[in-house]
């Protein structure tokens, strides 16, 4: 894609990842570290997924509420 001066537009051509989650699905995940804000950290095919009220190390059932392009945001269930 070009803009209107004939240079590349750049935000149309970045290669958009393949995210392995989806809103509404449920996972289970075990808990690998902890964020900054006190959610925990969880990984679904390398794809980080924030849950709050969670414990490094631990395995919960979780629901995925919010994706964004690099990370999403889920909820004990």
């Amino acid at each position: 894609m070009f803009n209107n001066k004939g240079r590349r537009n750049v935000r149309n051509n970045e290669v958009r990842r393949n995210v392995p989650v989806k809103e509404g699905e449920t996972y289970t995940v075990t808990i690998e570290d902890m964020g900054r804000g006190g959610d925990g950290i969880a990984r679904v095919e390398g794809f980080v997924v924030f849950v709050p009220e969670t414990q490094k190390g631990e395995t919960v059932n979780v629901k995925i509420t919010a994706v964004k392009s690099k990370f999403a945001f889920a909820e004990k269930i």
